[in-house]
């Protein structure tokens, strides 16, 4: 059998279509962030300890759902619990755009969460891209949704110059109502459904890759890198209007040139850190950059020049971390528990939201941004502790074979002639899959020996 290396049109058209709708649901709910606490703030019964429940409250929503709409994706298809998905994200939407109390903000916030559809998109895009393509395809998926949350983070400030701040909540309605559109008109339904070891969970693998050092120590970062954003949108947004005199429509001045200078600054930093095969050394810088920024941002008060220090150190580090650690975790993962290593770390990702806005209005009621700051700081040296421990990673490859029942019989055989080609890492069969899953440097795939068992293995 012959691969093509490039995706079909098909392919392509099914990748740009459900990245698009990630990408939308993404904008949904990031771009009201930058003016949601000036906003709960006149809401009635808003506490700073509500206020940072609202905002917090749709990751632990995502955290508890993703995995019950991935399961219910295998059973009745993709499409339909991606549409009840997108559905409960619009409601949701509807709800908090109409809401006069603290109350049902966070009602809204939780039933925009229970939308947690991301895993099941990539679930459909499995489906729809043969094995070789699949990790090009989760690459743009990834693309989109970085993208997306920069988009996000400009655009919402901006539109509060024509609009009141709920209005943002109708526009993220529309959006998921509109990815319900792009799902039914431009993303073709599978001939068949299938459990994807690359891209899904698997239940029963959870303990062990939950105590893997390396991976507990990426799980423990996205946790801290997610509960250090949330918990620092809750007073950033207040201290530039009390501090530096920005109203809500204004703010859009500082998020812009920083979020523009952030990018520039993180894809040299990725581009000489995979150039030079120094990624631990950034990856620490990332996480440096974080601390910093809260330090900057804690002292800047009435200084704008600090604040936008502060805010492009603390875009810099977070996009840089951002975009290490999925590939990190690819990297790190045992090759066939690949989907549940990324189920987990989502799930950290997840909690690390609802953490970070619960502890972040807490203590800003308690101690005001002092408090969220000294906690802030605190997290990023706490994680650039335990990334000091962390091994240098390996720049490894994954790849996919699927493997017909007629070639089965020879699988022991070619394993052990994988396993000694240089550069092999990792050489698994999962029968009842009839998948095998292969963990290389990158040279290997060149390898005479590789292509020529690969060719051979493949073949019907």
């Amino acid at each position: 059998m012959t691969h093509s290396e490039k995706m079909t049109p098909a392919e392509r058209r099914a990748v740009v279509s459900l990245s698009s709708i990630m990408g939308l649901r993404m904008i949904g709910l990031f771009m009201v962030l930058p003016v949601f606490s000036l906003y709960a703030n006149q809401l009635q019964g808003a506490t700073p300890a509500l206020i940072g429940l609202s905002m917090g409250i749709y990751g632990l929503s995502q955290a508890l759902f993703q995995i019950p709409f991935g399961t219910l994706s295998d059973r009745y298809g993709r499409k339909p619990v991606i549409i009840i998905g997108l559905l409960i994200f619009a409601i949701g939407s509807l709800i908090a755009g109409l809401a006069h109390s603290i109350a049902f903000m966070i009602i809204g916030r939780a039933l925009q969460g229970i939308g947690a559809v991301g895993s099941t998109i990539l679930a459909l895009m499995a489906d729809l891209t043969r094995e070789d393509q699949r990790t090009k395809a989760m690459a743009i998926a990834g693309i989109s949704i970085g993208f997306s949350f920069s988009i996000a983070m400009f655009i919402g400030p901006v539109l509060t110059r024509w609009m009141p701040v709920n209005e943002l909540f109708f526009i993220s309605m529309a959006m998921g109502l509109l990815g319900i559109l792009i799902l039914a008109i431009s993303v073709p339904t599978p001939l068949s459904v299938n459990w994807h070891r690359d891209t899904e969970p698997e239940l029963k693998s959870f303990l062990k890759l939950l105590v893997n050092p390396e991976l507990a120590r990426l799980n423990c970062g996205i946790f801290i890198l997610h509960a250090i954003f949330t918990a620092s949108f809750i007073v950033i947004p207040i201290s530039l209007k009390q501090f530096a005199g920005l109203e809500a429509n204004r703010q859009w001045e500082i998020y812009l040139p920083t979020l523009l200078a952030a990018f520039i600054i993180s894809l040299f930093c990725i581009g000489m850190a995979e150039r030079k095969k120094q990624l631990k050394p950034y990856f620490l810088g990332g996480i440096t950059a974080l601390a910093l920024a809260e330090l900057f941002l804690w002292m800047a008060h009435a200084s704008l020049l600090l604040n936008v220090i502060g805010i492009c150190l603390f875009f810099a580090g977070f996009s840089l971390l951002e975009s290490f650690l999925p590939s990190l975790i690819s990297r790190t993962a045992p090759a066939a528990r690949k989907g549940s290593a990324l189920g987990i770390y989502s799930c950290s990702q997840f909690l690390g939201i609802f953490m970070g806005g619960v502890l972040g209005g807490w203590l800003y009621g308690k101690s005001g941004f002092t408090g969220v700051y000294i906690f802030c700081v605190f997290l990023a040296l706490f994680w650039l502790a335990l990334a000091f421990l962390m091994q240098p990673p390996r720049y490894l490859v994954t790849q996919m074979w699927r493997i017909y029942p007629s070639r089965q019989h020879e699988w022991d055989t070619i394993a052990a002639k994988l396993q000694i080609i240089p550069g092999m890492v990792e050489v698994v069969f999962i029968a009842e899959d009839g998948m095998a899953y292969l963990k290389m440097e990158r040279g290997t795939l060149q390898h005479p020996d590789f292509i020529r068992l690969k060719e051979q293995l493949q073949s019907e």
